[in-house]
């Protein structure tokens, strides 16, 4: 997505919740001191675009890219210490934003959660800016500080709902919540294998389907089920996507609100990527899908 179109986009839906938003949900502060140059639709555009401009640091893409290139784009641009100030002021926005661009249920989901590291473990002892926030936790390329984001997309690429959470906790415990708006066929791996949250998922009509671990019994799976499930990896790809592209895991944070507006802002631009990973399945292919439950 070009910048003009970014802009006209998120400009659009600011103008929707103008009428009912109070003067801090677009951007403005009640606090004595100077009133904000940018529009709430401005900075947001920004920071979004930060994750399209595949730059890898922040400071470096509005000091050297922002302010020398997209002057003519934004003529009242701040500095970059004044541009930090304010964008915690765009975090409620850019989340009701990033609800309109979730994708459509389709019946095909897929879930994981990948670590989002805040700083280095020889450092653990030292970082305070997420103290009693952040946890340890442990993943299959070893142990982090930080948090986990849980997510489920459809078999297109498209986000359908996420979660954050702190890096100790159990992967099955959000799974309830992020299904809410599903149905079908949850596909997930075998750190997601649990009784009892398969029975609380089937009477949200959702299936949940993982694959089993060596000191299981094994068990009869559908033909599609079974192929959809080694097509798991889709969401790895995402994940991948989200991290090296978007850039929304890095150790260089000094503030939640502007670490949470990162995540925010890579979900959005990940979202509005033109060409997602995919498994291309068309109708005829659907057609051998068993009973959904």
């Amino acid at each position: 997505m070009s910048l003009i179109n970014l802009f006209c986009d998120v400009d659009d839906f600011c103008k929707i919740i103008a009428s009912w938003s109070d003067s801090r949900f677009l951007g403005r502060s009640n606090k004595p001191g100077p009133k904000p140059k940018l529009s709430a639709s401005e900075v947001m555009t920004i920071i979004i675009y930060f994750h399209i401009s595949r730059y890898r640091d922040f400071k470096t893409y509005y000091t050297k890219y922002v302010m020398k290139h997209l002057r003519s784009e934004f003529p009242n641009l701040v500095s970059y210490n004044r541009f930090v100030e304010l964008m915690p002021l765009t975090l409620l926005p850019l989340c009701l934003y990033l609800r309109t661009c979730m994708g459509e249920v389709t019946g095909i989901s897929f879930i994981d959660a990948t670590s989002l590291p805040v700083c280095h473990n020889r450092r653990i002892a030292r970082h305070k800016v997420f103290a009693g926030l952040a946890a340890r936790g442990k993943t299959s390329m070893g142990w982090f500080y930080g948090f986990k984001l849980h997510l489920v997309i459809n078999e297109r690429g498209e986000l359908l709902a996420f979660y954050l959470s702190a890096g100790n906790m159990d992967d099955r415990v959000p799974v309830p919540k992020l299904a809410k708006r599903l149905f079908g066929k949850l596909f997930g791996d075998k750190g997601y294998i649990s009784q009892a949250l398969f029975d609380e998922l089937l009477e949200q009509d959702v299936q949940l389907i993982s694959g089993i671990r060596k000191n299981m019994k094994n068990r009869l799976m559908p033909l599609m089920d079974k192929l959809l499930l080694r097509k798991r990896a889709i969401i790895e790809t995402v994940n991948d996507q989200l991290k090296n592209i978007s850039q929304i895991a890095h150790t260089r944070h000094r503030s939640v609100d502007n670490f949470i507006v990162n995540v925010i802002a890579g979900l959005i631009a990940y979202s509005h990527q033109p060409s997602k990973p995919a498994l291309n399945l068309k109708n005829e292919d659907l057609a051998f899908l068993p009973a959904l439950i």
